[in-house]
């Protein structure tokens, strides 16, 4: 099936308001792995809104004792500032199974565009070269277009994650037939590169199934969707919903 990468950092922001460790994110990535997801995202920024370091180093240290995935998100070009050690430095240290380089700026409420190859293809292509040298798999966070596509391979990235936040809003409105179009064309196309298409943003428990069809798509990675289901259907259930739904969808080899 497709698999489900569960994004925590909702989970943290709660955590955050109050002080704390509660709710714990580790003890909720627990439960989300014990309800079928593949494995956990995070996405550490450096105002340390909601997932903090301590936060990527205890998760890193317990999926390293499990099969299942611990992908990283976040802007490679992020530096060290009094709490935050630098977005590479933390993937260093913790050496995920997946990295994925999204161009957010600190200032973004969430990330609202893929890279732009032409303005930070060659300042990416090196630090895609030392992800890959340190063992990690590279993802890229790149717009529906046949461009950012080129972008990213020609940058050496054989990974991408697809910004899906075009059809969902298209899928809202009822007419998304030819976005969706779209993505599959894209999904293709990297395919036969032998590039790994995983997607995520603003996919919900409504428009998964119609882009879970993708015959190319490998992974999606779903936070404040499935953790605002939650809050009705209680956290094992929402996440046992979600993989219900991404069941009978597997990548084509």
């Amino acid at each position: 099936m497709v698999k489900l990468s569960v994004n925590v950092n909702k989970i943290a922001l709660l955590r955050n308001a109050r002080g704390g460790n509660h709710p714990s994110v580790i003890e909720f990535a627990k439960k989300a792995i014990a309800a079928g997801a593949s494995g956990i995202t995070v996405h550490p920024r450096p105002d340390m809104r909601h997932i903090v370091p301590d936060d990527v180093i205890q998760l890193g240290h317990w999926l390293k004792e499990t099969p299942y995935e611990f992908n990283i998100e976040g802007n490679p070009f992020e530096e060290a500032n009094g709490l935050f050690p630098g977005f590479m430095t933390l993937i260093d240290s913790v050496k995920p199974d997946q990295c994925t380089l999204v161009p957010d700026t600190r200032h973004q409420k969430t990330s609202d565009h893929g890279w732009d190859f032409i303005r930070d293809g060659d300042a990416l292509r090196p630090i895609i070269r030392h992800i890959h040298d340190a063992g990690i798999r590279c993802s890229v966070f790149i717009d529906p277009n046949h461009a950012s596509l080129e972008g990213a391979r020609a940058c050496g990235a054989t990974c991408i994650e697809l910004y899906t936040e075009s059809y969902a809003r298209a899928f809202f409105e009822g007419n998304y037939a030819d976005i969706l179009a779209n993505y599959w064309d894209i999904g293709r196309q990297a395919h036969d590169w032998g590039m790994r298409v995983n997607a995520g943003h603003d996919l919900n428990i409504r428009n998964l199934a119609a882009f879970a069809a993708m015959p190319y798509l490998d992974e999606v990675s779903i936070g404040q969707a499935l953790v605002t289901d939650a809050l009705e259907w209680g956290f094992h259930n929402a996440v046992q919903a979600y993989c219900k739904v991404l069941e009978p969808f597997g990548r084509i080899s």
